[in-house]
């Protein structure tokens, strides 16, 4: 395996829940059904997950509007360590960018919410 990008991304907590409350609707728009269970809607939590789509989103060398928030969905593995799950165009995107695995870091506090992605191809770069 070898290493094609990383993204990173970081989210004022106090921020994402202000905008959260101001456009109720929002939440459903960026986060699946999923998400929002294992989450329980708070907003830390959310806004770790909002930060992994944005750093997804960097390591597949795209921005906002290239994938639908949906199509990028954060999964808790059965351990409670997080996972990326890519659907649609963003699945596409991976794959034209021969991205075949997305390993992401979550991290967050009451005010900071970051995730880390490298994006791995299944072929190694040496030799």
């Amino acid at each position: 395996m070898a290493t094609v990008a990383v993204g990173v991304d970081v989210v004022d907590v106090v921020r994402f829940a202000l905008a959260l409350e101001r456009r109720p609707r929002l939440i459903e728009r960026l986060f699946t059904a999923r998400e929002r269970a294992d989450t329980a809607e708070r907003p830390e939590r959310l806004a770790a997950r909002f930060a992994a789509k944005e750093a997804v989103l960097k390591a597949l060398g795209s921005g906002l509007g290239d994938a639908s928030f949906h199509s990028i969905e954060v999964q808790r593995t059965p351990s409670g360590a997080p996972e990326i799950v890519l659907y649609a165009e963003a699945r596409d995107l991976a794959t034209a960018r021969g991205v075949a695995t997305l390993h992401v870091s979550l991290s967050h506090t009451a005010t900071t919410a970051t995730a880390f992605v490298i994006a791995s191809s299944a072929v190694s770069r040496a030799g």
